[in-house]
């Protein structure tokens, strides 16, 4: 399966937002920019067909690099979904609750690990996540249990509007922990919609 390009990626989201814009979908979006290369380069290592996504309500590339078809992506998106993007027969979940996706994935991993499976879980989360319990107990979980699942912490300095490091001080242990992948990205975007309609 080939995935889509970094042009392709950016395209969907221009064509999201412009749909946000002209009011034809009634529920946040939460669009990516600034990681196309990143993204590219963790689906293209370590990331196989069989393997499990996991995200939190900015999804939109996960989905497409993962095999979800443009169309039934888009659809899903105008049907008002766009936070909590779910695909199962592709293998990939996400939800819109704060760290919500961590216990979901760690279950996921302790499942294939139990059944004796050969995949595993990749969970996407952002750096004001990273920082909450449920992260470390998560991770913690795993890492002593030896499951197969990989943590991917996205980190745009920013918790909503809240920057991380004003709030938790800076952290520079990302990369110390096992299982671990963490990348920094600059968005083009605001936190949600798209820089012409009032947001909560």
């Amino acid at each position: 399966m080939a995935r889509p390009s970094k042009e392709e990626l950016l395209a969907f989201e221009e064509d999201i937002a412009e749909c946000f814009n002209n009011k034809m979908i009634k529920a946040p979006v939460h669009l990516s920019s600034g990681n196309e290369d990143q993204l590219i380069q963790i689906f293209d290592r370590f990331v196989s067909h069989e393997d499990w996504v996991m995200t939190s309500w900015r999804s939109h590339y996960q989905c497409l690099l993962h095999g979800v078809p443009k169309e039934e992506l888009k659809q899903s998106i105008l049907d008002g979904k766009s936070i909590t993007l779910s695909f199962p027969k592709h293998r990939v979940l996400s939800s819109a609750i704060v760290a919500g996706i961590l216990p979901i994935a760690t279950g996921i991993a302790l499942g294939i690990k139990r059944s004796g499976g050969t995949n595993k879980v990749i969970v996407f989360v952002g750096d004001m996540t990273y920082e909450t319990g449920t992260f470390h107990e998560c991770h913690k979980y795993a890492i002593n249990h030896k499951l197969p699942i990989i943590f991917v912490v996205e980190d745009n300095s920013l918790s909503v509007c809240t920057d991380t490091k004003k709030t938790w001080g800076d952290n520079p242990i990302f990369s110390a922990l096992p299982n671990v992948i963490y990348y920094q990205y600059k968005s083009k975007w605001p936190h949600a919609g798209a820089g012409a309609r009032i947001q909560f």
